[in-house]
């Protein structure tokens, strides 16, 4: 890749937020692998259980404004630093936690150290170090940080059986600490300003008018796809066991998500970015719906389990750098991260709601219940791509051409 030949201090960076963005996403993934462990030892229901991770990602939303002034202030490397501080008590909270009420504090924890350091911390440090370059730094580390659930599942199933899921919670926490700590302090860089040719410091373009109509859809399809992305991620092992696959076999085909997602969003690399956003949502969000009818019309088949796994991978992955990259189909580079703000709110509420919804339907319908409204929403996720791609701007549309 081109942006790694050209700075070899931006391959350092990438090195240390590969790493710390799989300890950081693959830990947080714990209930999804002893949720109902987890529900029989604190006397709480699996909806119950998967509400952790929706307490995580609206305390994330709610420190993001917060946040801003401080990464702006500070730079990516101390807040960071400050957040995987603010994290690591989160496991230690969860390992005694004895009812609900503290295991839900330990991901008001995970959620405020996490707000520091998922996703928009690592981003941010890109873009003080490789400025206009970091877009194409930000697509490879996703191709990385794909892997997490692949990586950390297993993992955590290992740990679970050998010191089990409150030992797990002491090992994560020792991992952010002596892992994820020294490498933001002593490997990732300090802030760098980034000017332009005459040393000056970049300034924001003003916003591009487009319709508040369209941008509203945006919102919509952004926070629809992270609703089913979010949601399936999590209750992946339960809904193929609710398919009758037995609890190892759920774990060896949910374990395959994470490679064939990544494999997914490599495609945006291999078609030398000749597809935008839309084009890539309307190819990788035809998958799910039919993903979600081969599951729902095969009684458990292993063949359809497979073809649901690698149908339904190869979408959400794509889908992922759709999410990313829809926005620039109407906004420049300036205003990209202004718009994706904006959308941060109602894409946080989506990922907090949709666990738990999804993991309640599971339990009263069967998985028929979970996948019905996946599938229903994932159907109107294509139709309304297919409007904004006849709202495309003309420059975007000719390039996507």
């Amino acid at each position: 890749m081109r942006f790694l030949k050209s700075d070899s201090r931006l391959i350092g960076v990438l090195l240390v937020l590969a790493i710390t963005q799989l300890i950081g996403w693959g830990t947080i993934g714990l209930p999804a692998v002893v949720g109902r462990d987890l529900g029989a030892d604190l006397g709480m229901s699996l909806p119950a259980v998967f509400a952790g991770s929706s307490v995580l990602y609206v305390t994330m939303g709610l420190c993001a404004p917060w946040l801003a002034k401080a990464f702006a202030r500070h730079g990516a490397r101390k807040v960071m630093m400050v957040g995987t501080v603010v994290s690591a008590p989160g496991y230690v909270v969860l390992f005694f936690a004895r009812e609900p009420i503290l295991y839900f504090a330990g991901w008001i924890f995970l959620g405020m150290g996490g707000s520091a350091t998922l996703s928009t911390g690592a981003y941010i440090m890109l873009n003080e170090v490789a400025g206009r370059g970091a877009k194409n730094a930000i697509g490879g580390l996703m191709l990385v940080t794909g892997l997490s659930s692949s990586i950390f599942w297993p993992t955590t199933s290992f740990f679970s059986d050998w010191f089990g899921w409150r030992g797990t919670c002491l090992v994560y926490a020792a991992m952010l600490l002596a892992i994820n700590l020294p490498l933001y302090a002593f490997v990732a860089p300090r802030r760098k300003i980034v000017t332009d040719n005459r040393g000056e410091a970049f300034k924001a373009a003003p916003p591009p008018a487009i319709p508040r109509s369209t941008f509203g859809l945006v919102v919509c399809v952004i926070t629809m796809n992270a609703f089913v992305n979010f949601g399936i991620s999590a209750i992946l092992i339960e809904l193929l066991r609710a398919e009758g696959l037995a609890p190892a076999q759920a774990l060896a085909f949910g374990s395959m998500l994470g490679v064939i997602q990544v494999s997914a969003r490599g495609l945006d690399f291999l078609g030398g970015g000749r597809w935008d956003g839309i084009t890539t949502g309307l190819v990788a969000g035809t998958a799910l719906p039919i993903a979600m009818v081969v599951l729902m019309l095969s009684e458990g088949a292993t063949w359809a389990v497979a073809t649901f796994i690698l149908l339904y991978g190869a979408g959400s992955g794509a889908m992922a750098v759709a999410r990313a990259t829809i926005p620039l189909v109407f906004y420049d580079q300036a205003e990209f991260a202004k718009a994706m703000s904006m959308i941060a709110l109602p894409l946080n509420l989506a990922s907090a709601i949709s666990p738990p919804l999804l993991a309640g339907l599971l339990t009263q319908f069967g998985s028929r219940g979970a996948l019905g409204l996946t599938l229903a929403i994932s159907c109107a996720t294509v139709l309304i791509l297919v409007l904004l791609g006849r709202r495309r701007p003309r420059l975007a549309a000719a390039a996507a051409t």
